[in-house]
């Protein structure tokens, strides 16, 4: 039989440690269930406005090899959702362990039989930094700071990984 995993997340401005829990969730299970979560779920639990909608993050996240099926999480509890899929194992980053919604997770899928396993956290690149360095430059816009306009995509071109790579 199949080990069904399901890694849940925003996946808003997707980043490396987005790629890094799904390459990892993926090791442990045979058929990989990516939780999208929706606009309003996001809004309602987490605070804040995806900048990327749901459609377009369902597109991107489906488009990942080591997911089989990007799924629409319209609500944030989880035992709902597992109810539908019936996975064996939920996947979370380690900033959950030893919290109290960790472990209230941790108690709600023990008894039903599913796993809880933790990766770490992606210490460098998070979806809140992303939004840090938005504003920021959002910010230095409207000082009209030269490095917030034209020169700012070259200079970051300049700076990837792959530009300097050649």
């Amino acid at each position: 039989m199949p080990r069904i995993g399901y890694a849940p997340g925003a996946f808003d401005l997707f980043h490396v440690g987005h790629l890094n829990l799904l390459r990892q969730a993926r090791s442990h299970c045979d058929f990989l269930i990516a939780g999208v979560a929706s606009d309003e779920i996001l809004g309602e639990h987490k605070g804040v406005s995806p900048v990327v909608p749901l459609a377009e993050r369902l597109a991107i996240v489906g488009s990942i090899r080591a997911v089989d099926r990007a799924y629409p999480a319209v609500t944030a509890d989880k035992l709902v959702i597992w109810r539908e899929l019936q996975f064996d194992v939920l996947f979370k980053g380690d900033d959950w362990r030893g919290t109290e919604k960790g472990d209230r997770l941790e108690r709600a899928f023990a008894a039903v039989g599913v796993e809880v396993i933790y990766f770490p956290y992606t210490l460098a690149t998070s979806s809140t930094a992303l939004r840090r360095t938005l504003r920021n430059i959002d910010a230095m816009a409207e000082r009209g700071t030269p490095t917030a306009h034209a020169s700012l995509p070259h200079a970051l071109f300049q700076l990837s990984p792959i530009a300097s790579s050649k």
